[in-house]
């Protein structure tokens, strides 16, 4: 384990005596810990142009280094003009090294970039821990090139953690680096 992520070596070495410090754990295994990040792009006007669907993967494999698939429509809905087996959106779900990479880049490059920007929402947990939030655009992060874009697309960034409430998850992201616009909860 010579050559690991930053934010995975500060997990380890400063986060978990934090958190057993802040909540009283008895044990590590009490400590809440990042268990994948997935992002999902939806591409409403993948309908009529097939061709958006290869450029939101080429997008979202650039940004976070692991091939995005496109996602699928399990249903028809005649008002949207969508069938059955469209291509919608793009997906990834990244984990281990990868993880701790892609959130190491959010929290110091991506989000910092983001215009006007005072913080995220501590509104986007699920009640178990896991905290959800979307990004207006993908011209945030570095690995997109500006001049390539055709459309701007945003995106849902999902941090699934192993924290059973809220309160956990929040104090766990925060030690991560998540700059929350309300710093108490």
């Amino acid at each position: 384990m010579e050559n690991q992520p930053r934010l995975r070596k500060k997990y380890y070495e400063e986060i978990v005596p934090a958190l057993i410090k802040e909540m009283g754990y008895k044990t590590v295994m009490q400590v809440p810990r990042l268990t994948k990040i997935s992002l999902n792009q939806g591409i409403s006007a993948a309908l009529t142009d097939k061709k958006l669907i290869d450029v939101g993967i080429a997008e979202m494999t650039a940004i976070t280094g692991q091939k995005a698939v496109p996602t699928i429509s399990r249903h028809d809905v005649s008002n949207f003009k969508l069938r059955k087996g469209n291509a919608i959106g793009v997906r990834v779900t990244l984990r281990g090294e990868k993880m701790y990479e892609f959130l190491d880049r959010l929290v110091s490059v991506a989000l910092p970039r983001v215009r006007d920007f005072r913080g995220i929402n501590d509104k986007g947990f699920d009640g178990r821990g896991n905290y959800t939030f979307g990004v207006t655009e993908q011209l945030i992060f570095p690995e997109i090139d500006i001049d390539k874009v055709s459309s701007v697309n945003g995106m849902d960034i999902t941090l699934v953690t192993t924290a059973r409430t809220d309160r956990e998850g929040f104090a766990l992201l925060k030690a991560f680096g998540l700059p929350f616009k309300n710093q108490k909860r």
